[in-house]
């Protein structure tokens, strides 16, 4: 009987976790700011603790993340609202490299030594401190790295090379079933797409995934690894 109990508190805790959670928004783990992440955890503890201890009451467990869950919304609402808001729960951005040179001062204020800075350095794909021209974490704590202008790639505007502009792409085939949404939404119809899996001598069953841009290049991607980038005939 208690398993059985221990069963639905469980149920019932994942469905309201899942409510609660489309409420207070999508933001990944590393994308959490100091507050989303004690609300976070708190709710957690709630969930654990109405779920395994059957000697409480489960609602109180229930109104309890109730609580944190509007709560954390309404601050989330305040924070778009207000700057100063904003900067108190979210926080802000903080310069530990600038114009090359590390910020002690700002190093310090958020908890970093040297080693935690070369490793965030080196998880931008630096290995090279000179090469750095600004760094700053940013309020969910994740390093956002500038490099020197002189080190930096070139790209063809640098160049002064002319390119088409980048199109939209859709899957119109995925793992053998046709994207019908996505295929209207192209401008294309299901009669089309046969006709060009016909014209190319694929089987739909054995296409993983077949993309559509708007420029009109048909990709097939294969089961047996075969990757044919074609252009649709005209």
């Amino acid at each position: 009987m208690e398993l059985f109990e221990i069963f639905i508190r469980a149920i019932l805790s994942l469905f309201i976790l899942f409510i609660i959670t489309k409420i207070i928004g999508k933001k990944q783990v590393s994308e959490l700011c100091l507050f989303d992440y004690v609300i976070g955890i708190s709710i957690g503890n709630f969930a654990a603790e109405m779920t395994v201890n059957t000697e409480i009451n489960y609602m109180n467990g229930v109104v309890a993340i109730l609580v944190f869950g509007v709560l954390a919304y309404l601050i989330n609402f305040l924070t778009m609202k207000s700057i100063v808001l904003r900067r108190f729960f979210v926080g802000t951005p903080t310069m530990l490299i600038q114009n090359g040179h590390i910020v002690m001062k700002n190093l310090k204020k958020v908890k970093f030594d040297i080693n935690d800075l070369l490793e965030e350095c080196r998880n931008n794909g630096y290995f090279d401190l000179s090469e750095i021209e600004f760094g700053i974490m940013e309020a969910n704590g994740k390093l956002s790295v500038l490099s020197k202008a002189n080190l930096k790639p070139l790209t063809p505007k640098d160049m002064k090379i002319k390119v088409s502009s980048s199109t939209l792409c859709g899957n119109v085939i995925i793992d053998g079933k046709i994207m019908k949404n996505n295929l209207k939404n192209m401008n294309k119809d299901i009669e089309w797409l046969m006709k060009e899996l016909k014209i190319r001598g694929i089987d739909i069953s054995n296409v993983l995934l077949a993309t559509l841009d708007n420029s009109e290049k048909l990709c097939f991607y294969l089961k047996d690894d075969e990757i044919y980038p074609l252009e649709v005939l005209e």
